[in-house]
């Protein structure tokens, strides 16, 4: 037979377990926003990692462009060194013509021959002018895409930072439960997003 003090202590522990499932309910409700602050810094990592990839995306492509740039500079160079060359035996062929054209009697067939070898030197001459502008435009255009690329980069970089103090933030916020963390870091990832939208679809390539 149940004696009275054994109800009263049941009824007691009854008491104190409900009590405890009404502040686990309350506790759950109260801190049922820290859910979304989860789900937000997931999406901020993913949007992280995106930049991330895409950051060094544009660090490749400015690597690229740079050893494009300096293929062109060398092509370039030896163009104009094989200017300088041809330039040489014009002079040389130049000279012996005056030579020859100085001369009481001139050998027509051998001032025709020199003068034929200067004519082709001259043109070979622009030939190489050519060939030579074209490379340092190529390089230019190189140095050009590289620059631009080195600006995504930095701009992107500046996005992923934003990013990982975003998720600095968020994981504070969750462990320390403080609202005004979690509003901080939709701030920043909200900032970081957009520039990293700006970046990929609206800065100039």
């Amino acid at each position: 037979m149940i004696q009275m003090s054994d109800l009263d202590e049941l009824k007691a522990l009854v008491a104190e377990l409900r009590a405890e499932h009404v502040a686990q309910k309350e506790k759950e409700k109260r801190e049922r926003w820290t859910k979304y602050v989860s789900l937000t810094t997931v999406v901020i990592a993913v949007l992280a990692a995106i930049a991330t990839l895409k950051g060094g995306g544009f660090s490749t492509r400015g690597l690229k462009e740079m050893n494009e740039a300096t293929f062109n500079q060398t092509q370039a160079s030896d163009q104009w060194s094989y200017y300088e060359a041809k330039s040489i035996k014009q002079n040389i062929y130049e000279l012996e013509l005056e030579h020859l054209t100085s001369a009481p009697t001139p050998d027509a067939a051998a001032v025709a021959k020199i003068k034929a070898k200067v004519d082709q030197y001259e043109k070979d001459k622009q030939d190489i002018t050519a060939k030579a502008k074209q490379f340092e435009q190529n390089r230019n255009a190189a140095r050009d895409r590289a620059a631009t690329s080195a600006d995504h980069s930095r701009l992107m970089g500046y996005s992923i930072t934003l990013f990982q103090v975003s998720i600095a933030l968020g994981a504070m916020c969750l462990i320390v439960k403080k609202k005004p963390l979690w509003i901080a870091a939709l701030i920043l990832g909200t900032l970081a997003a957009s520039e990293m939208v700006y970046v990929l679809y609206f800065m100039p390539f």
